[in-house]
């Protein structure tokens, strides 16, 4: 028999295995978990109605203890080109996220958030600029994912890449972020493989070194921008306390311990930090990462995108190829990418709610 206690939580931040006890208590076989988690995350249904293989009395439960929709759609912008569109989400709270979708020719690629706000003050990050709001659930995190799955499933596409470079620090909420790629991760559910992740961090080094000890296979990204430690704790104040040495013996560790590549991101900033010295400079940082003649890492620099409250400007296409040419010359491989939706603010470091 089904009783009616508690209040209302939304559904995404229950694990399968918590599912599976609520369903238990309710007086419900353990199947009925497998039917609620596959319409979950396999049919994306949006509302108890909507689950057509139970039955009705345990439909009237779902909708009366769950929330299918912590996000509200408030606005959605796209860009001129057609590919890069960017939505914004209101919350329970009245707090807001940012969420862009990046359409590409074989890939649909999602950015998410994993915080509204950010508390790592990056000075050329609009996300940064705003300060920290909060942390999102594990259920607001991967809600952004099935809200475009959703949507994407009804013109027959799916999502092909999930990166973790929304608004927010993702290893400032560890524990929220990857309960979400875990759920996400789940054969019987969402089943985006591991490696269709991406997780990018200032370098927070207690998340690194954690992550690194499970072993996973999410890939890993460092958001760098600068090869010594002044010119970086002035763009990234974080590195005030975790210095560049201390980051890269982190990233030594993780390689050592997963043979995973990683992967540094570098915002060139004209006249800041896109010379070429700068690059011998990184190419010199990154060298214990070059081991028996191969780079177990990659650099992607991307022309500065602008944000209103900082005055740096993007480098110029010579000056970015001069320093990706540098790179390479020290066995250090380097992609120069593409800026995408700036007109919208939906490239990197452009989200905020303000």
């Amino acid at each position: 028999m089904i009783t009616d206690t508690g209040s209302i939580r939304l559904i995404y931040d229950f694990s399968r295995e918590e599912l599976e006890q609520e369903v238990l208590s309710w007086g419900e076989p353990k199947y009925r978990t497998r039917q609620i988690w596959q319409g979950l995350y396999k049919e994306f249904y949006s509302s108890a109605d909507e689950f057509s293989t139970l039955p009705l009395r345990l439909r009237q439960v779902l909708s009366e203890r769950f929330s299918f929709h912590n996000l509200l759609l408030t606005q959605s912008l796209v860009s001129s080109e057609g590919e890069t569109q960017k939505t914004l989400f209101t919350l329970p709270d009245g707090q807001g996220i940012e969420t862009v979708l990046m359409q590409y020719r074989e890939r649909r690629t999602l950015c998410i958030s994993t915080q509204a706000g950010c508390a790592m003050g990056c000075v050329f990050c609009a996300t940064g600029q705003m300060g920290f709001r909060r942390n999102l659930t594990s259920g607001e995190i991967i809600e952004q994912v099935i809200y475009f799955a959703r949507r994407l499933s009804a013109i027959n596409e799916k999502i092909s890449n999930v990166v973790v470079m929304g608004m927010g620090e993702p290893f400032h909420n560890y524990e929220g972020t990857l309960k979400a790629i875990d759920r996400l991760n789940d054969l019987e559910g969402f089943a985006l493989g591991a490696r269709r992740f991406t997780i990018s961090t200032v370098g927070l080094i207690p998340g690194i070194k954690r992550f690194t000890q499970e072993h996973r296979q999410v890939n890993l990204a460092i958001s760098l921008h600068a090869a010594e430690d002044g010119l970086r704790s002035s763009l990234l104040p974080m590195n005030r306390k975790y210095p560049l040495n201390e980051i890269i013996q982190a990233c030594v560790d993780y390689v050592e311990a997963t043979r995973r590549r990683i992967t540094f991101e570098w915002a060139l900033i004209q006249g800041v930090n896109d010379s070429v010295d700068q690059a011998k400079k990184l190419a010199h940082l990154l060298r214990p990462l070059v081991q028996n003649g191969v780079a177990l890492c990659h650099v992607n620099v991307i022309p500065l995108n602008p944000t209103r409250r900082y005055s740096g400007k993007a480098t110029t296409h010579i000056q970015a190829e001069a320093f990706k040419q540098t790179l390479k010359s020290y066995g250090i491989p380097c992609t120069v990418r593409i800026r995408r939706g700036i007109e919208i603010q939906a490239g990197c470091g452009q989200l905020a709610t303000e």
